[in-house]
């Protein structure tokens, strides 16, 4: 079904795979056939340095939704932001229900558009489309590079290199900056053989994110999709796999382009953006995963983790078994939090959920909730426990559904059919009962993306599945079904796009600043509190400390109700770990005393007592260390930190109750790790085995003239744990560009551009 080749590839004319053992024979060198991917040439016509090495990427657009928007415009303002340099489009996607925290929803949104209006972006109002399906509709072009604030930004189907990344990375490209990376190593994604009838784009994207998530085989790398049966699937259901790329942790993703991609251009009357696509005759890739389309059968994603696959019918076969693992996963997940078992899914030995859910950029496609209606058409989902729940991603689809009957039949059967919102993919809408299973075709099933709220006891778990099978089991009115069991008949409507709805609708300036108009705020949107820069000496205490293998971006600052709090800084944080490690909020507080007497100019002994010892026993050492020259906060470990979305406030959090640094053995994502980097905070690695640190939670960590050894772009930093002595260890922060490490120096994005414009 899928092969990952251990070594490189050369692809010689877009089909046969040559793999590279060392003395392959192919008619160019391999640096030269590198330079023929799709990849490296939209990366080279956007880099605006003569190094193909170190990229200074600018992009052509920029994109944001509700829940990232303000954040980073606030960022941009306080840099010198004067106006909208590159087309910025806002979306209100995630707090459109507008129900949590009073009038802060709504306020959020006219600040988004009067910031449209005076800095000259355009403005889509909440339930007009999704973020991505707007930006795929009115934003993607063939050889074009978007980058948005969230981290599915993947229209690579579409011919369009896009990146989501945390808001500092767009308040960047608004302050006329770039993007900074390394040349990405590009993996090939070579399509063979033909989807069987009844599966779906996400059964296709879960077969391969469950084949490369785990062994990080594109890990922060391009994903290039490329082969013969590219060419066999309709641009929908390219768009379907694609979307999903992102929870492969690969850096972006782009497809070969051809006649579909075109048509579907046409149909959006943009046909202009649309150009053919193509790696060079021999071009050369650094992996290779080959997929045969005809093998895979419908699948599914059990709690807690895209990458946690089987097929449908493994799952039917195995029940108990299978049910038994996720119930021992989940001990690892949910850290005994609550009581967990599935056990009472199995109704005649079936397994039975109580909500299927068809939504967002990933499941809200036409042509998903076409197949959907084909299949519950002349059925229906009964009256017992069990909900169907279908959101077309943006008002131009839900108007086509309508006209062509599809709605009805959903309707007809029982289904809610409902606007476009992102809710259901991160917590904050149809939240199931206690206890209960849902089957999902959106993005993500991590702890808490359903609503959970464990230190209420409180949980409820996600599976992902494609639409088809979730209408199948819909049909079986709650049974765990596959589509492929379905005698259907697909019709196959043709989309027709009204690009009125949007004409009447969506305000957009062309570009057009209006300096007179003011900024609407309401009185949850508050300004970033000030940030010291990095000290020349630095006391952490660790105040959590995690050993997941994993550990998602969800749990750093959990989404759902919290989300309504992400304008406002000071808020927000007191949500930070707050499922995870309900106790970190007050031990980063407590520490934080220390750092704000200092840079009020009193005593940190005076403030926080417990420093006294650990200030005595580093001066016994570091005579001249003291608090005229140090700064005192915060530390977490994490084994892996940083999967999932790339919110900023995973990190932002922990900077404004007072963290200087996480300390990892990796970063999960790029992206997580910038975040840190814009929010001043030192993204440390250690060497040591999780399991046998040399400190723990509770210890103070002294990193002596870690300023200095940032200047000097040290490759290891001495600290120490502070005990009854000093007790060495050795930090890394990896690689870092100048312009990083200066952010960091200057302890926070923010202040960087204060010093520098």
């Amino acid at each position: 079904m899928i092969k990952l080749y251990e070594n490189g590839v050369y692809l010689l004319n877009g089909t046969e795979i040559v793999e590279d053992t060392g003395n392959t024979q192919v008619p160019i060198s391999k640096e030269e056939a590198a330079r023929n991917t799709i990849a490296y040439g939209i990366l080279k016509a956007h880099n605006i340095s003569d190094n193909m090495e170190n990229l200074q990427i600018r992009f052509d657009k920029l994109a944001s939704h509700d829940i990232t928007f303000v954040g980073i415009i606030q960022t941009a303002r306080a840099s010198g932001l004067q106006k909208f340099p590159i087309p910025y489009v806002l979306t209100n996607c995630h707090n459109s229900l507008c129900a949590v925290g009073g009038t802060i929803n709504e306020d959020d949104h006219m600040f988004g558009l009067t910031c449209a209006k005076k800095y000259g972006g355009a403005y889509v109002p909440p339930h007009q489309a999704v973020i991505h399906q707007f930006a795929r509709e009115m934003m993607a072009g063939c050889g074009k590079m978007i980058l948005g604030s969230d981290s599915h930004t993947r229209y690579g189907a579409l011919g369009t290199m896009a990146m989501g990344e945390g808001g500092p990375e767009l308040v960047k490209q608004l302050l006329n900056k770039t993007y900074d990376i390394k040349m990405p190593g590009v993996i090939a994604i070579y399509l063979d053989g033909e989807p069987m009838k009844g599966v779906g784009p996400q059964d296709i994207a879960l077969a391969v994110i469950g084949a490369v998530f785990k062994n990080g085989y594109v890990n922060n790398k391009v994903m290039e999709f490329v082969g013969p049966s590219v060419k066999k699937l309709s641009a929908d259901f390219r768009i379907g796999i694609d979307v999903m790329t992102t929870e492969t942790t690969c850096l972006s993703s782009v497809w070969t382009t051809d006649e579909k991609i075109e048509e579907f251009y046409e149909i959006h009357g943009r046909k202009e953006e649309y150009k053919e696509l193509n790696p060079g005759a021999a071009a050369y890739y650094d992996g290779c995963v080959y997929v045969n389309l005809s093998e895979i059968r419908p699948m599914i994603a059990m709690p807690f983790h895209p990458s946690n696959v089987y097929t449908i019918d493994e799952v039917n076969a195995n029940l108990k078994d299978v049910l038994h693992d996720v119930e021992q996963k989940a001990l690892v997940s949910l850290d005994g939090a609550v009581e967990y078992s599935l056990q009472d899914k199995i109704r005649d030995g079936r397994l039975y959920v109580e909500q299927g859910i068809i939504a967002g950029c990933a499941g809200g496609g036409f042509e998903n909730i076409c197949a959907a209606a084909d299949i519950i058409k002349g059925r229906n989902i009964g009256s017992d426990t069990f909900t169907f729940s279908v959101y077309p991603a943006s008002m131009p689809i839900y108007m086509e559904l309508v006209k062509n009957g599809a709605v009805a039949d959903l309707l007809e059967a029982g289904t809610v059919v409902k606007t476009a919102f992102c809710g259901p993919c991160f917590g904050a809408g149809d939240t199931p009962a206690n206890n209960a299973f849902s089957i999902r075709h959106t993005t993500r099933n991590f702890p808490n993306r359903e609503g959970s709220k464990l230190q209420s006891g409180q949980i409820s778990s996600v599976a992902l599945m494609d639409a088809r099978s979730i209408a199948a089991t819909a049909a079986n009115k709650g049974y765990l079904t596959p589509a492929t069991a379905m005698d259907v008949e697909y019709k196959g409507q043709k989309y027709h796009f009204d690009g009125n709805i949007y004409a009447n609708r969506v305000f957009d300036s062309h570009g057009v600043a209006d300096p007179d108009v003011e900024i609407q705020f309401g009185p949850n949107i508050k300004d970033w509190p000030e940030m010291s820069e990095l000290p020349e000496n630095l006391i952490v205490k660790v105040v959590s400390e995690i050993h997941d293998p994993v550990t998602t971006t969800d749990e750093l600052i959990p989404s759902g109700e919290t989300s309504s709090y992400r304008s406002n800084p000071l808020g927000l944080a007191e949500f930070a770990l707050s499922r995870k490690d309900p106790a970190y909020v007050g031990r980063a507080k407590e520490v934080q005393k220390a750092q704000k007497a200092i840079e009020a100019g009193t005593c940190p002994l005076d403030a926080l007592e417990e420093l006294r010892p650990v200030m005595e026993t580093i001066q016994k050492t570091y005579p001249g260390v003291g608090e005229r020259n140090i700064g005192v906060g915060s530390t977490i470990f994490a084994v892996k930190p940083g999967d999932g979305s790339a919110r900023e406030q995973a990190a932002s959090c922990q900077k404004v109750l007072g963290g200087w640094a996480n300390i990892a053995v990796e970063y999960a994502t790029k992206r997580y790790r910038s975040n840190l980097i814009n929010w001043g905070m030192l993204p440390f690695l250690t060497d040591a085995d999780h399991e046998h640190l040399p400190f723990k939670n509770g210890d103070y960590i002294f990193v002596p003239d870690v300023r200095k050894a940032v200047e000097e772009k040290a490759e290891v930093i001495k600290a120490y744990v502070v005990g009854d002595g000093l007790k060495e260890i050795d930090l890394k922060i990896g690689d870092l560009t100048d312009a990083e490490r200066q952010i960091i120096l200057d302890g926070c994005l923010i202040n960087y551009y204060k010093s520098t414009m």
